[in-house]
């Protein structure tokens, strides 16, 4: 998946600044494709340059100018071609990971203490990315959300989001559990 396609899609909730983007990017994005906001710029400039989103001038008086960007019938083309395309398959590339597997020939305090705070990172995560469930279902409980729900694409790619925040919290607690095991084990010998 390219950039262009995640930034299509966040368009179609309506429109975005550039700024606005990044922050949506942030909420409800981030869960599963990270973009700088640098990025972001440089993506809406050539996704406009290629039709695929428009872009309009808003004046402001107390503040400067901005424009505005929403996704165009090509973008909407563009999506669907996209949506329709054989998806490949995920994988994990992660440093962290690198050290785990490093961990019985290393010092393993540093890899502890980033499980550590990997684990707080994905708890964070999990309260945001609950947050933002209960607020798209409103009134509704779950179920009956998934049923008839407005807009379920980015509920069901925020469920996502937590269910892989919590299973990488449980991951991260478990192994620094294992290693601080084997280390107190190590010591006592």
């Amino acid at each position: 998946m390219a950039l262009r396609h995640a930034v299509l899609a966040a368009l179609l909730d309506g429109e975005y600044s550039g700024y606005q983007l990044a922050k949506a990017f942030d909420v409800g994005v981030a869960n599963f494709w990270h973009a700088l906001p640098q990025q972001l710029y440089a993506e809406l400039a050539k996704l406009e340059g290629e039709g695929l989103v428009e872009g309009r001038q808003v004046v402001q008086e107390t503040r400067p100018n901005k424009r505005l960007f929403h996704v165009t019938d090509a973008g909407r083309a563009e999506l669907e071609r996209f949506a329709e395309a054989a998806s490949k398959p995920s994988f994990i590339r992660d440093d962290l990971l690198v050290k785990v597997h490093s961990a019985d020939r290393i010092g393993t305090a540093p890899v502890i203490e980033q499980l550590q705070e990997r684990a707080t990172a994905a708890e964070g995560k999990i309260e945001l990315l609950a947050a933002m469930l209960r607020q798209l279902r409103g009134d509704l409980d779950e179920d009956e959300y998934l049923r008839r729900g407005e807009r379920i694409g980015p509920y069901l790619t925020c469920l996502r989001g937590l269910s892989f925040e919590q299973e990488h919290r449980d991951w991260c607690l478990r192994i620094a559990a294992v290693l601080r095991e084997r280390q107190a084990a190590r010591t006592d010998r």
